[in-house]
């Protein structure tokens, strides 16, 4: 490689000063230096392994060698714009349709999540004419401003902030910790009558709802899972409306649930949004990404007038990484390993459950699986500090995992869908020693703030009740 090898404080002192300060770093008390990857391992600057739980990006593996040749070779040969014929494109295009229903036909490709979810709201507003969004409570999609306007995960963090006028939250479909919780006889009708009352709001305020964007299961705010029937009644109340349904697929498209290729089919097969988002894995850590709709929608978006160009969506090495991608979740059976795979993880911390009162809830669907830690099950009084001493004793252990959601309390599974059911035993096994000193030792970091873990309460996490 031609690019020199610096030693890790040269790396940590260079990042301080060019790096944005708000470029956020992992364990930034002892941060890693990873210099390579395969498969579900990554490797520090000593050779050290580490198990990856966390790469929803790496989604076939890190550094698939069907990947890496597929993009290598289309860049030896030709790397350009759309506005030239390439056969890369189109072939890319009719793949990515076929995992879809029939009417989501027509495709924007772009270079990131963020690009992706900014552009739906665009279709949305010159489909519909209208301006106004509905989101969920601890919404994320992305970082460009139009898209922190709609993330209450972002944007709760900023003490000055205000909501747009234009944008409104409904509660996020949680029935573990949210409003109707699992002991309510019809939670979907329960949550979708509070999206009913916000589009009522909406309109005696003279206004017209253009969309309603959810993730198809919630990520940052804690790995929701929606109760099946809500995104129905949802559809149906904001098509009335006048607006539409954008699914925003991004973390948890392509085969990561196991039992679908997208996370929305879980609803059923009478549930079709009219706009998804797809980002992250689809290039398997390449930077690409997609928006597909249906035709009504694409041809209103060429209505305006304005010509729709980017530079580098859809190029032929992208595409040509997207179609591996493709190949290598079909040869190697991906979805299918993370339905057997994450189910048997699922098991495992269902009976880890039964050990430990710490773990409040065990959600999730295939690969994508939540560990809420709480102090108390009947107050469900957030575990957060509990939570980051999780990770950070997971890390000495060489196991990579996050927490999330509003509290910072929830373990977060999303690996590579290569793992194992021999990597699922080894991080049950270290998590089972972990939170058998985690009552005591949560005492510990509280009442030493200085420590990597209090560090990271203290700025991150929201105060403990």
């Amino acid at each position: 490689m031609s690019v020199q090898e610096l030693e890790k404080k040269k790396t940590i002192d260079l990042r301080k000063k060019h790096i944005g300060p708000s470029c956020k770093i992992f364990f930034s008390h002892d941060p890693i230096k990873i210099v390579r990857a395969k498969g579900q391992y990554m490797y520090d600057e000593n050779g050290q392994q580490y198990l990856d739980c966390i790469n929803n990006v790496a989604h076939v593996g890190h550094c698939h060698p069907d990947v890496v040749t597929a993009g290598a070779q289309q860049m030896e040969m030709l790397n350009t714009n759309t506005r030239f014929l390439h056969d890369n494109l189109v072939l890319y295009a009719q793949r990515l349709q076929a995992t879809l229903p029939d009417k989501l036909s027509v495709c924007y490709f772009v270079n990131s999540g963020s690009e992706a979810n900014d552009l739906a709201l665009r279709l949305a507003r010159q489909y519909t004419g209208n301006k106004d969004i509905i989101t969920l409570e601890n919404a994320y999609h992305g970082h460009v401003s139009s898209l922190i306007d709609i993330s209450p995960y972002k944007f709760h963090q900023l003490s000055d902030a205000e909501q747009s006028q234009f944008v409104h939250v409904a509660p996020s479909p949680d029935v573990y910790r949210g409003k109707y919780r699992a002991g309510h006889p019809d939670p979907a009708t329960a949550y979708a009558d509070e999206v009913k009352k916000i589009i009522n709001n909406v309109h005696k305020k003279g206004r017209k709802i253009a969309a309603f964007i959810a993730e198809s299961l919630q990520s940052c705010g804690g790995q929701v899972i929606p109760p099946v029937g809500y995104f129905q009644q949802v559809a149906e109340l904001v098509r009335k409306a006048g607006g539409i349904f954008i699914a925003d697929e991004v973390q948890v498209g392509f085969g990561r649930i196991g039992s679908d290729f997208w996370a929305f089919q879980l609803q059923g097969q009478d549930f079709v949004p009219d706009i998804i988002t797809m980002g992250k894995p689809i290039g398997n850590g390449h930077p690409l990404s997609c928006v597909v709709t249906t035709r009504e929608v694409a041809e209103a978006f060429m209505s305006s007038g304005m010509e729709y160009f980017n530079t580098f969506g859809g190029n032929p090495v992208s595409c040509a990484i997207g179609l591996a991608v493709l190949d290598v979740i079909e040869k190697e059976n991906l979805q299918g390993n993370a339905l057997q795979v994450g189910q048997y993880l699922t098991n495992r911390l269902e009976k880890l459950k039964e050990k430990h009162l710490l773990i409040g809830d065990i959600r999730g669907r295939g690969l994508f699986v939540g560990v809420e830690l709480v102090r108390d099950r009947a107050k469900l009084t957030p575990a957060t500090a509990e939570a980051q001493e999780v990770i950070y004793k997971l890390k000495e252990q060489h196991i990579l995992l996050s927490a999330d959601g509003p509290h910072r309390n929830v373990l977060k599974f999303k690996p590579p869908l290569c793992f194992t059911t021999e990597d699922v035993d080894l991080v049950v096994e270290k998590l089972d020693l972990i939170l058998t000193g985690a009552i005591i030792s949560h005492i510990a970091i509280l009442s030493c703030p200085d420590s990597p873990q209090g560090e990271f309460l203290n700025r991150d996490s929201p105060n403990l009740q």
